[in-house]
């Protein structure tokens, strides 16, 4: 179980001496801080993608975004996976990842801080189609445990518990995290077991071209 976080900062900012800096330059821990909150901050699981315009790189450089968001502090993230698309709409492969942070956002206030941080990644949701490529996707999977059911906004995320290169990468952090109103994380596992989703090992397979996408889930293979 790894150690409580007990630092305590104004603004939620990850400082160089509490982070990992990978290759890419993303801050990530090796660990992620459970056992205890921050003053008045929730903890919230962001969902990332991207299958368009270096997706790798965009997915990596959202991860850095998200540490520098306001009021928030980015303690932990998953590896990338690579996933096949969902929608029946011809397109490139997904990256994926998913990322953990403490927030004192209100979780409508996350939410549009995500959205902007599409619209500085290039993304224009007016202009694609609903099951098109993305340049990045940003999901906001859950809110401590609350639960809402809104049209601009459903906590947990409707399909968090559906698809495999969310519950994969979650899976990472804790296999029997509770999934607000519907249960362990690992009961919804064998149901997306056919999906076809690799876990990419850092540092490899910089260009995807090549990389046998299949089912069940593993790691990825030349």
């Amino acid at each position: 179980m790894p150690a409580a976080f007990t630092e305590q900062s104004a603004n939620l900012l990850p400082s160089e001496s509490e982070n990992e800096v990978s290759p890419e330059g993303v801050r990530r821990r090796a660990t992620a801080p459970r056992n205890a909150m921050h003053p008045g901050a929730v903890l919230a699981f962001v969902a990332l993608g991207s299958n368009l315009h270096n997706p790798r790189r965009q997915v990596e450089c959202a991860l850095g975004a998200l540490a520098r968001l306001p009021a928030c502090r980015l303690i932990w993230q998953s590896s990338l996976y690579l996933s096949a698309p969902v929608g029946g709409v011809a397109q490139p492969p997904f990256i994926n990842a998913v990322a953990a942070l403490w927030t004192r956002l209100a979780a409508e206030e996350l939410l549009a801080s995500l959205h902007t941080l599409e619209h500085n990644a290039g993304r224009r949701r007016a202009e694609e189609s609903y099951w098109g490529p993305r340049i990045l996707d940003l999901d906001l999977l859950s809110h401590g445990a609350r639960e809402l059911a809104h049209p601009d906004l459903t906590l947990p995320h409707p399909r968090l518990h559906e698809r495999a290169f969310v519950l994969l990468p979650l899976s990472e952090y804790d296999p029997d995290w509770n999934i607000p109103g519907k249960g362990p994380l690992s009961h919804f596992l064998p149901g997306v077991a056919d999906q076809p989703i690799l876990r990419l090992r850092p540092g490899d397979h910089r260009d995807l071209a090549g990389i046998r996408l299949r089912a069940p889930c593993g790691d990825a293979e030349r």
